[in-house]
Parts: structure tokens; C-alpha cells; sequence
């Protein structure tokens, strides 16, 4: 038991202070809250990861119905696609060149099977 009320007053005005205190705490981060949410939203888009872009290209191959292949092409193979005149004989070391001559013989002698 306390000998006065002075411990009792003591404590109550402590929790009044704390009680206060966390009220002002929490205004003060609302406040902070509703400035920082204030703040517009970038407006472009976060850049994809490279794994993120290499999965996307595979859907939309897949979507498109065509498939991804490494291949290995023979010096002769290649003379040959000069000689049918896919491929300009000074662009046999560029890729994208070769690849688009090979795509057109593709097209070419499988053009009937696309159509079937």
C-alpha cells in the first residue's frame, strides 16, 4: 500500500505523458506516411532481368509456333547457299546474313509443307 497518493499521481501522469507521447509518435508518422505517399510514382517501368527477357522471347516464340535451334553449318553448306544465290559470297562470316539464307532456302524447300 503507498503512504500517500503522490506514487499513484506520480504513475498516472507518466502513463499520461507516454500516452501522449505515442499519440505524437504516431501522428507524426501518418504525417510522414501521407508525404512520402504524396510523392508521384516513377513512370517507367522497372528493366526486366535478363532471365525475365530470355523466358518472354521463349513465350512468344512458343506462341508463334516456332522453336529455337543452335546449329552447325559446314564451309560447304554454306558455298552452297552462295551458289544458289542466298548468300552474297563477301557476307559468308556475318551471322545474320547466313542465318537469313538459310531461312530463305528453308522457305524455299519446305514452302510447300507451310502451305499443306
Amino acid at each position: 500500500m503507498f503512504e500517500s497518493g503522490k506514487a499513484v499521481e506520480n504513475v498516472g501522469e507518466q502513463l499520461h505523458w507516454s500516452r501522449r507521447a505515442c499519440i505524437k509518435q504516431s501522428s507524426d508518422l501518418r504525417q510522414q506516411n501521407a508525404e512520402m505517399t504524396a510523392i508521384p510514382p516513377t513512370t517507367e517501368p522497372a528493366t526486366p532481368s535478363a532471365a525475365a527477357e530470355r523466358m518472354r522471347r521463349h513465350r512468344q516464340r512458343r506462341r508463334d509456333g516456332l522453336r529455337c535451334f543452335m546449329i552447325e553449318l559446314r564451309e560447304t553448306e554454306i558455298d552452297a547457299l552462295i551458289r544458289k544465290g542466298l548468300l552474297a559470297g563477301e557476307n559468308r562470316h556475318d551471322y545474320d546474313s547466313v542465318q537469313l539464307a538459310l531461312y530463305a532456302f528453308l522457305d524455299h524447300a519446305l514452302g510447300e509443307l507451310r502451305d499443306a
